[in-house]
């Protein structure tokens, strides 16, 4: 089979591979799409642990497709059935695994990070992921691409679900690349009051209100345009972006008991973030992290999508398949458009 292979820093091959064999507790995948993350850019740039040309890496941890193959022990599913996968799994056996926050434990395994994941015709499964609920049931109507942009629709559903924002809350997203844009979409969906939107990439504002009208864009300097729209702040605001200067800013934007949620990790070298604490106790602020998505999240969002609720497909710009999976690596580094999917 081929598959997209993580060889180093800034290497990447498109290899023959062989289809991997399945023991009796575990089941193969085929793989139908998967999607480009940022995740497999800043692995590309920066090269990951342990992976080298000796030791190679299928990335790809956002991908859907069918049963191919299932083991004699395998239970509740079915050859042929449409799946997609949570790309996270834990020990089982922990007090967060125990708790069903599987995404939370110390010894977290994960496709195309910790193992070989999506980018690749055909995808193993193990038996901790099985157990444990991974594999989610499609309904037929929904597109395989949209079912591989689950996964980064449920951490964003999972930082929505940590703020307990109630209806009717005025929300400024920053950032509009797809994660913002799952974001315009499950606060919608949550009942949000206005929406605003800002991006330091003019054209990416623009994108977002072409695509959902109903969004209040804010160009240049997000105080003066909320002032502008008719508010002094907001209740909610999201950084959707990997920037520690939008991080900072955000305390300024709040009303009083707002609520901020930090999505996303920032680069090593700028992850300390100065922010004015006075602001924080006097407007009774609460500033909320997010990482990954529970399984019951990712199963949530994959019904959403199913029933029509989340438009996933309005993000997809292209689709590729794996002979050109460097092009459109180009492209999502490059930030060009929103979702580039590989297809098989």
């Amino acid at each position: 089979m081929k598959a997209a292979r993580l060889l180093g820093k800034e290497r990447i091959e498109i290899q023959e591979i062989p289809i991997p064999e399945i023991g009796e507790d575990e089941m193969l995948i085929r793989v139908r799409a998967a999607s480009i993350c940022g995740t497999d850019v800043r692995m590309y740039k920066n090269g990951y642990q342990d992976v080298s040309e000796d030791n190679p890496l299928t990335l790809g941890h956002e991908f859907a497709g069918d049963i191919a193959k299932i083991g004699g022990k395998v239970r509740g599913y079915q050859q042929g059935q449409k799946v997609s996968v949570a790309p996270n799994f834990g020990c089982g056996t922990c007090d967060q695994c125990v708790s069903g926050r599987t995404h939370l434990c110390r010894e977290l395994h994960a496709f195309g990070v910790t193992m070989d994941g999506g980018f690749a015709e055909y995808v193993r499964i193990p038996a901790q992921a099985i157990a444990q609920g991974n594999v989610s049931p499609l309904d037929e109507n929904i597109s395989y691409q949209a079912a591989a942009l689950v996964e980064p629709l449920s951490c964003v559903y999972n930082g929505q679900m940590l703020l307990h924002a109630e209806p009717g809350s005025d929300v400024l997203i920053i950032g509009m690349g797809p994660i913002g844009m799952m974001h315009i979409m499950v606060a919608k969906l949550l009942g949000a009051g206005k929406i605003f939107v800002n991006d330091l990439n003019h054209e990416r504002v623009r994108k977002a209100q072409k695509l959902i009208p109903d969004v209040i864009p804010i160009e240049g300097d997000v105080l003066e345009g909320l002032r502008a729209s008719g508010v002094e702040g907001v209740d909610v605001c999201i950084i959707a972006a990997p920037a520690a200067t939008a991080q900072s800013a955000s305390l300024n934007y709040m009303n009083m008991n707002g609520k901020l949620l930090f999505f996303g990790g920032l680069p090593k070298d700028r992850e300390n973030v100065s922010i004015n604490t006075n602001q924080i106790h006097y407007k009774q602020l609460t500033i909320q992290g997010c990482s990954k998505q529970s399984i019951s999240e990712y199963r949530l969002c994959a019904k959403l999508v199913n029933d029509g609720r989340i438009p996933l497909e309005l993000i997809m710009s292209d689709t590729y398949p794996i002979e050109r999976f460097h092009e459109a690596l180009d492209h999502a580094a490059k930030a060009e458009g929103l979702k580039h999917v590989i297809t098989f």
